[in-house]
């Protein structure tokens, strides 16, 4: 039997100024510090987390600790403090019908008593898996590695009105959370749009996103820009990285910056579909057309394969010289396949400063474990500009058949390999210094010597030279074409002076 705790929220909002001023205010917003005794507050005192309770809740199969070590780059709240299940234990969330954003936060750390290491379990939300034998330790030490991990996913509730959120430890193991956070959003923005807005990449049919599909976040970003923190987003807390990571090759176009630019909402694209500031910068591929026409403005995701993946295109149009339709028209691919030919966001949109998206789902083989996003000038409309522009970028990997998300974790090889290379590297680099420490210390008396002797050696000659002139009055010789004469005559024939 699962353990169950339900818990009950009215609306915890971060603080009246986060949510008053935001395009969107969420329905349902709980944040939840799993493992603490009482509420507490961010580091950026933006947003309160409520404790999960004390020590009322433990038994054998949860208990709350503490984090042995913090490192630098991880906050206190909610990672200092995790829940840990020896049996599945379940978390029944009160919420409003409609679409969730469910995270769920992991800090893969050692607690007392606990090998992190030997941590395996699952996850499921109401009728979705969204982790099967997870292991955080195993995907925060895989290339990149991390610190910390958050997964962000996004589950449609019905009319039950109710989130159940279970952890379910594998065999001989434990699971653990540090936080969750339940936000609601708009119904359609992402699932249940209308039929027929979405290509399926590389065939002639549309997929239809309904909202019995639970979706994961793989990437959400700023491209061209810097990191969105989650109190600047349009109301939901989603979290936009930067793209320089996932730039494909050495062609990285420049990056517009248009900080005054006035956003013109529409109700195709509302103010809570992407905040101000992601439109503030962009990536294009620079003035040149000759060099923009032989390359592709590339980004690579590394994905989980055999699923199906939305892929949204954020565009807007902000530079002044921008005005009209056919200024800059290019093509969109999407795995090597066209998704889009003759793209133009002045067309699309309507006009400088209105922002507008694109939405395309690609299927990602059991052979591939990359997703790649191109852009190409197009020259059939012969537009003014041959260039491309992309301002933001998210994907999601769709639910399968049976409603699971789940992926194997990182193969324990790949991460002892990463780990060895980590090593290695620095080995090398210990070794490097040595070899060149040993080597400059070598080097640098024999230099000096050499320019000891070398100095000695033109003092010598102008002395000469200088008695040459003595000798022969006529002749003009200033100091400094003594100088470079003589370097001169050392440097082609030492034996010539």
């Amino acid at each position: 039997m699962p353990f169950l705790i339900t818990i009950v929220f009215l609306s915890l909002f971060s603080s009246a100024s986060t949510t008053s001023s935001a395009p969107y205010t969420p329905t349902d917003y709980i944040l939840l510090n799993s493992g603490a005794s009482s509420n507490t507050t961010s580091d950026d005192e933006a947003r309160h987390w409520a404790a999960d309770g004390d020590d009322r809740y433990s038994n054998t199969s949860s208990f709350s600790s503490i984090a042995s070590y913090l490192e630098p780059s991880v906050t206190e709240v909610p990672y200092m403090t995790a829940r840990i299940f020896h049996g599945d234990f379940t978390y029944k969330f009160p919420v409003s019908p409609g679409p969730k954003f469910l995270r769920l936060y992991f800090y893969p750390t050692q607690y007392p008593g606990l090998d992190m290491t030997a941590s395996f379990f699952s996850v499921t939300a109401n009728k979705y898996t969204l982790l099967s034998n997870f292991s955080a330790y195993l995907v925060s030490s895989a290339s990149p590695p991390q610190a910390f991990i958050v997964k962000e996913f996004v589950i449609t509730v019905g009319t039950e009105q109710m989130l159940d959120v279970t952890f379910s430890p594998s065999p001989n193991s434990f699971a653990f959370i540090n936080g969750i956070e339940i936000v609601s959003m708009p119904a359609n923005l992402y699932t249940g749009q209308t039929y027929g807005s979405i290509l399926l990449v590389d065939t002639n049919y549309f997929f239809e996103l309904e909202n019995i599909t639970a979706l994961e976040t793989a990437y959400r970003l700023n491209v061209g820009g810097r990191d969105i923190l989650s109190v600047e987003d349009s109301g939901m807390f989603r979290t936009w990285s930067q793209d320089g990571d996932y730039i494909f090759g050495a062609a990285f176009g420049i990056t517009p910056y248009q900080p005054n630019a006035t956003i013109k909402y529409t109700e195709a694209t509302p103010v809570y579909t992407a905040p101000e500031v992601l439109y503030e910068t962009a990536r294009t591929m620079g003035p040149i057309a000759s060099i923009n026409l032989n390359y592709n403005l590339t980004w690579v995701f590394t994905v989980d394969p055999g699923f199906y993946y939305l892929v949204r295109l954020h565009f807007c149009e902000t530079e002044t010289f921008l005005q009209y339709i056919n200024q800059r028209v290019f093509n969109i691919f999407i795995n090597n396949h066209t998704a889009l030919k003759g793209m133009d966001v002045i067309g699309l949109s309507g006009g400088n400063g209105i922002p507008v998206y694109k939405d395309y789902v690609v299927w990602v083989p059991q052979s591939v474990n990359d997703l790649w996003v191109a852009l190409h000038p197009q020259t059939r409309e012969k537009p003014q500009f041959y260039d491309a522009i992309l301002n933001g970028l998210e994907i999601f990997k769709l639910s399968n058949w049976d409603g699971s998300l789940a992926a194997p974790n990182p193969r324990p090889e790949t991460v002892l390999l990463a780990e060895k290379h980590s090593k290695m590297k620095g080995k090398f680099l210990k070794q490097k210094s040595v070899i060149v420490g040993a080597t400059l210390s070598i080097i640098v008396p024999m230099v000096l010597i050499f320019v000891f002797w070398l100095r000695k050696h033109l003092l010598r000659t102008t002395e000469a030279l200088n008695r040459r002139k003595v000798e022969r009055p006529k002749q003009k010789c200033t100091e400094n074409w003594v100088t470079k004469h003589v370097t001169y005559s050392y440097m082609v024939n030492l034996d010539r002076v």
